[in-house]
């Protein structure tokens, strides 16, 4: 039979420099069921949050050294700790309530203070501790579901794509034209799949902080868009397009033309992805590729003769799972991970785009990032 899971007992600090004002509020809370914890000064405070931090602070504003305000403003600059509701309290009129909100607190209550108001601020403020809880472990869950679904379905599609690349190379048996052509058709929709598995993979890992991304790297640029494009260039010539890379702007301007610090494996995944995208929505024409350079930025243009994006569309094109209207549109995440990944890289992604007349994806990225 499965344990009765009980009711989780809130943990309120109260702090101030008087005993009086603790023993009363104390005896007030502890009344309605609560734990109180007490703190006679600011910097003890700030200490004790660090260590077990509590589901609310009631917070005295002036106290001699460390006042409540700046008690507060340490608090929020914590970015490691969940968020904790601080309600301030003060005797003085004279206390700013702008202050203390601006200062990062979400309610103020003078002194003397009705018993019952004070109980239902603190209500309110816990209910909103507990609302903002349950939604951050929601969204643990769904990440760590994610994280688990994509893994798990990788092993499958890269097995079946190792061996749909051994049927192709005629290792077990001769096969017909016309079976290869339909082995190759079940190839490239299996390799479109392990494609998108793995971005939702980057992604999750990316959004639950579990991504590693190094900007310490001497990245060349030039280089990089050369790999992409030579990796590439089978899938441009399949469909007939040309493929190219316009580096003239670098020509001639030294050893140090074109290189970023960044992540190489990263900035490539966004190079791919553009140049990728280009070539799968363009049937005929060009997609070139620029790469250029200005005293602080590097910028790579990935320019097509594709269909385009609509007007409506182009503004939420970066976002998560925000799919295109053409029929090819895939998750709608790999643009996304390449905002993210720019971003990272204190860089920006644009894009200029008409409909019927191709589009432009421009990257731009700081030859040194800014600390």
């Amino acid at each position: 039979m499965p344990a009765i899971e009980t009711s989780k007992i809130d943990r309120i600090l109260a702090v101030d420099d008087i005993p009086d004002n603790l023993i009363l509020v104390q005896t007030i809370l502890e009344t309605e069921g609560y734990e109180i914890d007490l703190v006679a000064d600011g910097a003890s405070a700030v200490a004790y949050v660090e260590q077990a931090p509590p589901d609310l602070i009631m917070l005295d504003v002036m106290m001699p050294g460390m006042d409540g305000y700046e008690v507060t403003r340490r608090i929020r600059k914590n970015t490691e700790l969940a968020y904790i509701p601080i309600l301030l309290i003060t005797a003085h009129h004279d206390s700013s309530v702008v202050e203390g909100l601006d200062a990062g607190a979400d309610d103020f209550i003078r002194k003397p203070f009705d018993t019952d108001e004070l109980l239902a601020r603190v209500r309110s403020l816990l209910r909103l501790k507990h609302s903002l809880d349950e939604q951050e472990k929601m969204t643990r869950q769904r990440e760590d579901f994610v994280s688990r679904l994509t893994h798990d379905l990788r092993t499958p599609l890269v097995a079946a794509d190792r061996m749909l690349d051994l049927f192709l190379a005629e290792i077990y048996c001769k096969i017909s034209p016309e079976m290869k052509q339909a082995i190759a058709a079940m190839s490239r929709s299996n390799n479109n799949l392990l494609q998108m598995v793995n971005t939702l993979l980057e992604v999750s890992r990316l959004e639950a902080g579990k991504k590693t991304i190094n900007i310490d790297e001497r990245c060349n640029l030039g280089e990089i868009v050369q790999e992409v494009v030579q990796e590439l260039s089978p899938l441009a010539d399949e469909k007939g397009l040309a493929l190219k890379v316009n580096a003239q702007q670098l020509e001639g301007m030294g050893e140090n033309a074109g290189i970023v610090m960044g992540d190489r494996l990263e900035l490539r995944r966004v190079i791919s992805n553009l140049v990728g995208n280009s070539i799968k929505f363009t049937d005929t024409g060009k997609v070139e590729v620029r790469i250029s350079e200005t005293d602080e930025n590097v910028k790579i243009e990935v320019e097509d003769t594709g269909y385009g994006i609509a007007k409506e569309d182009q503004a939420t094109v970066f976002e998560r799972f925000r799919q295109g209207k053409n029929k090819r549109s895939g998750s709608g995440l790999g643009l996304h991970l390449s905002s993210r990944i720019v971003d990272t890289h204190k860089g920006t992604i644009e894009l200029s785009s008409e409909v019927g007349q191709g589009s432009t994806f421009t990257v731009q990225l700081p030859k040194q990032l800014k600390q």
